[in-house]
């Protein structure tokens, strides 16, 4: 079609990046053809790849929603987080185009209503995802300054949202409790942080697309407006599943601590006598468990931005969420701790009071073409 756009995604495979290339193909699939390459067929560590794929394709806009695994290395982080993302934003200032980039509360301190600017010092203490996403920053708002590169940065907080192959973040806590595997708390009262839904970011990253003057050079936090106790989160996953626990208990942060440092111990000895053994990535952020963060949505909510679904939060989507997720993990023979009684679809007064959007969305996937066989055909007048 004339005058369609071409847009290219890095990162289709994850949540963000498959939720992302879900919209534009559902919702604006006559004007914006987007197009998700696999690793295969582009490398994000390849300088080369990005050239010659761009080159080819020719976008008009460039998102990259690419990330290494939180607990991959000093090498792959670097190259994927930080190297991956400058060559990508490279190639679109090549082409002068506009180039989003999805970044991390990874890079802000802990603290509470956090602004844009409040990042952490760059620091060789930093954890390699963390260092490497805060590296990639810098070097953009110096692009930005010195060459002119048409960018907008994207932080999100603890994302959520369905069709995560992947389980990390917000889904990695929701598997604990899922799996019976999270005996007590291991958070404090009051620990507050910032969640992302991932349905509502494509619909961000499209406005600014289409309003580069507004957005351009700009750093925005893409976070629900209010933040959550993470104790009072786990606690409502617990009471939609119908477990006995985690009991109500909250562990210290220096008994928590000592508890990683010994599976640290323990993972190195099984390692030694040649077995696999992992922890858990997120337990680079156990400090986080009982420290607040909150990202101040303020810079966006003043935008010319407006929040397409202002009432879902992470509170209104668990029904949805914890049906999707059982059943998948159930499917895989992830865990076995599923009780017979334990109803995963939330009821009709449930969805309606809480998420009528999910009742559109059945209807619609069930069909509301004309019913077959039915025809709109004068009837035959009646026989006196």
């Amino acid at each position: 079609m004339a005058g369609k756009k071409i847009g290219a995604l890095i990162g289709g495979s994850g949540l963000i990046g498959g939720t992302i290339v879900n919209y534009y193909k559902t919702r604006h699939p006559d004007t914006v053809d987007i197009r998700a390459p696999s690793s295969k067929k582009l490398s994000i560590r390849e300088e080369e790849d990005i050239r010659l794929y761009l080159n080819e394709i020719r976008p008009d806009f460039v998102i990259n929603a690419a990330m290494a695994s939180l607990g991959s290395d000093c090498h792959l982080s670097y190259q994927v987080n930080y190297l991956g993302a400058i060559n990508l934003a490279r190639a679109a200032n090549s082409l002068g185009i506009p180039y989003i980039h999805i970044s991390s509360a990874a890079t802000l301190p802990a603290g509470l209503d956090l602004g844009e600017e409040e990042t952490l010092p760059l620091s060789a203490q930093l954890s390699n995802y963390a260092k490497s996403k805060l590296m990639a920053e810098i070097t953009l708002r110096q692009m930005a300054a010195t060459e002119g590169l048409d960018y907008s940065c994207i932080r999100l907080g603890i994302v959520y949202g369905a069709h995560d192959h992947k389980i990390q973040g917000f889904h990695r806590l929701f598997f604990s409790i899922a799996a019976e595997s999270m005996p007590v708390l291991f958070t404090k009262k009051n620990t507050l942080h910032s969640y992302s839904n991932a349905r509502k970011l494509p619909h961000c990253i499209h406005h600014m697309l289409c309003h580069r003057q507004e957005f351009r050079g700009q750093t925005y936090h893409f976070v629900d407006r209010n933040p959550v106790d993470l104790a009072t989160l786990i606690l409502t996953i617990k009471s939609y599943l119908n477990l006995s626990q985690p009991k109500e208990i909250y562990v210290p942060f220096w008994l928590a601590n000592y508890g990683r440092k010994f599976l640290q111990v323990m993972v190195r000895l099984c390692r030694r006598i040649g077995l696999k053994a992992a922890l858990p990535p997120e337990l680079m952020f156990l400090d986080s468990f009982y420290k607040p963060q909150t990202l101040s949505p303020r810079r966006l909510l003043q935008s010319s931005f407006v929040d397409p679904m202002p009432e879902e939060t992470i509170f209104s989507q668990l029904p949805e969420l914890v049906a999707y997720y059982l059943s998948r993990w159930n499917h895989h023979n992830l865990i076995d701790t599923f009780r017979d009684s334990l109803q995963v679809e939330p009821t009709l007064e449930e969805a309606f009071r809480q998420n009528p959007q999910a009742l559109i969305d059945r209807v619609h996937a069930a069909g509301i073409g004309p019913y077959p066989g039915t025809t709109g055909e004068a009837r035959p007048e009646p026989r006196h």
